[in-house]
């Protein structure tokens, strides 16, 4: 799909990134902790790929609770920021169904050369943005 930001989507709307332990969290040797890595507000490869999300109002209005729906034995955690505060780094969203989730999106660059690459502020504006939706047992954010 190519990369769009959707007006649907309300600035007060949550945005669900989904948190996958081995490919998500690192050990950070310098404060001694497991925490959330950049790689979790990184797009996928691909030229039109983004960061693939999840809405919560979809996911409310189809009548599943939203906490359970986005975790799974590989999504073991979840992270979550308003809409606006993505949109507020230079980032689009939109809605992007795939066979097994109805409620699925994309986060892209709104720069149209650089849809599927986030900047190092970009991603560090994700990071210090989110919060825990599902928290992850001796995760830190940051």
């Amino acid at each position: 799909m190519a990369p769009y930001d959707e007006s649907g989507i309300g600035a007060d709307d949550l945005i669900i990134r989904r948190i996958n332990p081995h490919y998500h969290v690192i050990f950070d040797d310098n404060r001694q902790c497991r925490r959330i890595s950049s790689k979790a507000y990184s797009p996928s490869s691909g030229p039109d790929a983004g960061m693939s999300i999840d809405v919560e109002q979809l996911i409310i209005t189809a009548g599943q609770q939203p906490q359970q729906y986005v975790v799974d034995p590989v999504f073991t955690g979840a992270v979550a920021f308003s809409a606006s505060s993505i949109r507020s780094l230079g980032l689009w969203i939109g809605y992007e169904p795939v066979h097994d989730n109805p409620y699925h999106g994309e986060v892209w660059g709104a720069n149209p050369s650089r849809h599927n690459k986030f900047t190092k502020t970009q991603k560090d504006g994700l990071a210090a943005a989110a919060a825990w939706y599902v928290s992850i047992d001796d995760v830190a954010l940051q």
